[in-house]
């Protein structure tokens, strides 16, 4: 069971605690000095690095953009650097869910009645009903994270991520990076690259860039009747990006189980004159909606 509170601590944790940093950290050496005093190693393997420029994390808490009093859920406090400038900034009321247990700890100690602190792990919590999710994202399970709060019914995210990934989200029709995880996250909103954020703005210092994304639902209802179906055609279309649909379509379909050809399909779908020569990142995501749509409405 996770564990929730609003900054009482065990005499044991407030011992530690107190050993520990006496301050949230504003530069590398700061939050080098903190993981020691924690006695944390973060590794890159895992992507856990730590944002270590309090400009950023200002940029990032001006992104959140909620009315006073909405609630809003930090993912992955660490050592606080994103939590104060959400907090400077009357963002709340704040919970924080932070996974490492000597972190929850150091939030609730540094914060205490400021914020509610979950230990538990974003993945597999609940999410609570909030206005907006903010977070600086493990970049080796960013993706996982924004996919769960794109499906669940949270109305703003704003992250910061592998610069590669967020801007993979973002892609638009025609891009290299435009993809399946571009067509899924349109299915449920929009999302728009903001800041560039170089490595050097974390500590352990990562080998990638960093990238600022803001997610705003749409509203109504979803565009297709079955998002497992549109998920496995994006699969298999996606899969040989480089070949054209005309040898792609008909596979994919065999996978749904579609006995019609693959033109009257594309025709159902709307899909335009000489798809047949098009590759998968040509067509809009409207384009595979329409195509679930054909596919799904006849079963």
């Amino acid at each position: 069971m996770p564990r929730t509170s609003t900054g009482s601590l065990s005499p044991s944790e407030r011992g530690k605690a107190r050993r520990g940093p006496t301050h949230v950290p504003g530069n590398a050496a700061e939050v080098a000095s903190a993981l020691e005093g924690l006695e944390l190693a973060p590794t890159r393997s895992r992507g856990q690095s730590f944002l270590t420029d309090p400009f950023v994390a200002d940029a990032e808490a001006a992104l959140v953009a909620t009315a006073s009093g909405e609630p809003v859920l930090e993912v992955g406090g660490g050592l606080g650097i994103l939590t104060r400038a959400l907090l400077r900034r009357g963002i709340g009321p704040l919970t924080v869910i932070e996974k490492e247990p000597r972190l929850a700890a150091f939030l609730r100690y540094h914060f205490e009645d400021q914020i509610q602190v979950v230990e538990g792990d974003a993945l597999t919590e609940p999410t609570p009903d909030v206005r907006a999710v903010v977070g600086n994202l493990p970049f080796a399970i960013a993706t996982p994270l924004l996919m769960r709060w794109f499906e669940g019914t949270v109305p703003r995210v704003v992250a910061l991520v592998q610069k590669e990934v967020g801007e993979r989200i973002a892609a638009g029709p025609g891009s290299r990076t435009y993809g399946r995880i571009s067509i899924l996250a349109a299915l449920y909103g929009t999302v728009e690259c903001h800041q560039s954020v170089p490595a050097s703005a974390f500590y352990p210092v990562p080998r990638v860039d960093g990238r600022l994304i803001v997610f705003e639902r749409r509203r109504g209802a979803l565009r297709v009747r079955s998002v497992p179906a549109l998920e496995s055609l994006l699969d298999a279309l996606f899969a040989s990006r480089r070949k054209q649909l005309g040898n792609l379509l008909p596979r994919a379909l065999l996978r749904l189980h579609e006995p019609r050809s693959a033109e009257e399909v594309a025709r159902l779908a709307e899909w335009p004159t000489g798809w047949e020569r098009l590759r998968p990142e040509s067509l809009a995501p409207d384009a595979y909606f329409r195509l679930v749509t054909a596919v799904t409405d006849a079963t």
